[in-house]
């Protein structure tokens, strides 16, 4: 019987973690899948709200490491981690995404001689000023399976001098989870609840600290925000780190009446304000993903992106920091100027499935 633990830290990596177990029940007689959270995400609305909305058992291990600097917190991930691989030896772990987890779980694996399995592998933003870059690049070339989500991770593994039989073009397993959860996120009332009039709103998401950890910015996202109210309504679920900074700088309560401030939501209600906005603004990697697969206008506040397929045929359209152009590019697809845009191949829901099939054949 195999062993296989995969690891969770932050709210991404439910989401790409959550179908991947479902399909190893298929194959519960040839392996264990094991889940390890390292509490990375320890708020109750960025993290265990997705176990029970995603149906993922209880953790079979739980770290309890979250906070700290970014090298406080890969160490003491690290530390944590390294125990349960010597009590449990697992045959592999699988790591998703590229937050601290991990990269700190992949070098603890590697030192150890387990297989190491990254989903989401080969994605690059070229910026190395973002932690998650150095995460990705590391963990590629620890890991012994990369799952691949689009093309462009299969050009820049190659690239970086990857071997072949190590590279697996499967699809994008966030979208497995998009489209097993639909009928669910149909059934959301969020909309109702915030009395909103569907594709009459635009959904807001800000996190990166480029975009909310200085005062100045803070500022200008207050004003960017109040004047995209004058033309809609504006749903900003803030994140922790955005509403303590919002909190230091005494501009929590800037906001005009249009711009309606919630705390996180759950993934169905997240996904259900999305699928119906008629325009989302946001920092995040994996919406650029969502937002593609549902057709709906993406503007994307940073200076690259890490998934140009979203870009290149997606909804997404790819700005810069500099608010005003996001204004101008806002203003522009609310006055019905819209990006056309189509699904990337393998965004059909059977990622997991593929991913489950090829490590069950190479470990067996």
């Amino acid at each position: 019987m195999l062993k296989i633990i995969s690891v969770v830290g932050a709210r991404p990596n439910f989401l790409k973690i959550a179908p991947v177990h479902k399909s190893f029940q298929k194959y519960r007689h040839k392996a264990n899948h094991l889940i390890c959270h390292t509490g990375q995400h320890s708020d109750k609305n960025m993290s265990m709200i997705f176990f029970e909305e995603l149906e993922l058992p209880k953790p079979d291990f739980y770290l309890g490491i979250s906070g700290g600097s970014h090298a406080e917190q890969t160490a003491n991930i690290m530390i944590e981690f390294e125990k349960t691989l010597l009590a449990e030896k697992p045959d592999l772990i699988i790591v998703p995404g590229d937050v601290n987890s991990t990269l700190a779980c992949s070098l603890v694996a590697a030192k150890l001689g387990t297989k190491i399995a990254h989903v989401e592998s080969g994605l690059r933003s070229f910026d190395r000023e973002m932690p998650e870059e150095i995460n990705r690049i590391v963990t590629d070339i620890l890991a012994d399976f990369l799952f691949v989500s689009e093309p462009s991770g299969l050009k820049n593994l190659k690239n970086e001098g990857i071997t072949d039989n190590k590279i697996f073009h499967v699809g994008n397993v966030m979208i497995d989870s998009l489209i097993y959860y639909m009928p669910k996120i149909n059934n959301s009332l969020i909309l109702k609840s915030l009395n909103l009039i569907e594709n009459k709103y635009v959904l807001v998401t800000f996190h990166r600290p480029k975009n909310v950890d200085s005062k100045e910015n803070l500022i200008k996202l207050v004003e960017f925000l109040n004047t995209l109210g004058i033309k809609r309504k504006v749903i900003f679920p803030v994140h922790p780190r955005t509403k303590i900074n919002l909190n230091e700088y005494g501009l929590a309560g800037k906001f005009n009446n249009n711009v309606i401030i919630t705390e996180p939501v759950g993934y169905i209600d997240f996904l259900a304000l999305s699928k119906n906005a008629e325009l989302i603004i946001t920092d995040s990697g994996g919406i650029q993903e969502e937002t593609t697969f549902m057709g709906v206008q993406c503007l994307t506040v940073r200076k690259n992106t890490e998934r140009p397929i979203t870009v290149e045929i997606g909804t997404n359209q790819l700005i810069s920091t500099k608010l005003s152009e996001v204004e101008k590019a806002a203003f522009a697809i609310l006055d019905g100027k819209i990006k056309n845009g189509s699904i990337p191949e393998l965004w059909d829901g059977h990622t997991a499935e593929r991913i489950v099939e090829i490590l069950i054949a190479h470990l067996s």
